[in-house]
């Protein structure tokens, strides 16, 4: 009998250890989720603005020595990524290859422009950026016209902003919610430890030595759930990459580092000012105090 009521104890303490454990995993699971979506999203507008073509359209019979002044002001210019010249006969065939038609068969001449093809950093790709750029390239003769999207540059700012805020106000909100969830956790998890911490301050044990292996404890709780929640998140990027055929640029290595080092650094945080502050409030207690609980 006394060796089945010694099991009891600690079969609930380690219940109440677990439940504590997969409750932080599944938090911390969700806020590496939210900021996941927010390196997406910022890489995936990156990677848009970054394919979209600043194209210098060229006018009629401009010499070798003027495309070669352009495009020399362009490679050595900080905004553009890349520069690519297409000659007349290039910009038939892409129209040839694209469209299935020849308009040289039907008009008697090629109607089509020579261009070099600028990509810019994302860091320009803005409409404030190529006006200046369209400015500096004005005093370059024989450019026809300049063509941007600069709609379309518009519309993925603006939803790459409201996709931001969105998931900013989101994790903050998890971030809350976390907080109270482990403080509570761990608060329940001591419980059934006042006597023994109130017994432990009678006998003249310093608040760092009673305080010290409850914050171990609940360090290496946290850092258990924030693996679990990271090895759940790698399961959704695998899912999500090879399931729906998405590309892995979505999908740095290094963003998948960075959100799992917060993961681990708020979990191992988290649980362990949760844990200084909870044996904290049993300190301060008096031992009448621990009945009335």
């Amino acid at each position: 009998m006394t060796q089945v009521k010694a099991k009891a104890p600690k079969q609930g303490l380690l219940n109440i250890h677990l439940t504590s454990t997969i409750s932080m995993s599944l938090v911390l699971f969700l806020i590496g989720m939210v900021f996941l979506l927010l390196l997406v999203a910022h890489d995936t507008s990156t990677y848009v603005k970054e394919n979209i073509n600043l194209s210098v359209i060229l006018e009629d019979g401009v010499g070798k020595q003027d495309v070669k002044r352009i495009e020399n002001f362009l490679t050595e210019s900080s905004f553009a990524k890349s520069v690519d010249y297409i000659s007349k006969a290039d910009a038939l065939k892409d129209h040839i290859a694209n469209l299935g038609e020849n308009p040289q068969d039907f008009l008697g001449y090629n109607p089509l422009k020579a261009s070099i093809e600028v990509k810019l950093h994302a860091a320009y790709a803005n409409n404030d950026s190529v006006t200046e750029i369209e400015a500096k390239l004005k005093p370059f003769p024989h450019i026809n016209r300049i063509i941007y999207q600069k709609d379309m540059v518009s519309l993925v700012n603006d939803n790459v902003k409201k996709i931001s805020f969105i998931l900013l106000g989101l994790a903050v909100v998890l971030l809350f919610v976390s907080i109270a969830l482990i403080n509570n956790t761990i608060r329940l998890s001591l419980y059934s430890n006042r006597f023994l911490i109130n017994t432990m301050k009678l006998v003249g044990a310093t608040p760092w030595f009673i305080r010290k292996p409850y914050l171990m404890r609940s360090m290496l709780n946290g850092l258990i759930a924030a693996l679990i929640s990271i090895l759940l998140l790698g399961g959704v990027v695998y899912f999500v990459q090879y399931e729906f055929g998405i590309s892995g640029m979505m999908f740095y290595s290094l963003n998948f580092l960075f959100v799992a080092f917060i993961v681990i650094l708020s979990g191992v945080f988290l649980s362990a000012v949760s844990s200084y502050f909870a044996v904290g409030k049993y300190l301060r207690m008096h031992s009448n105090e621990m009945f009335s609980m």
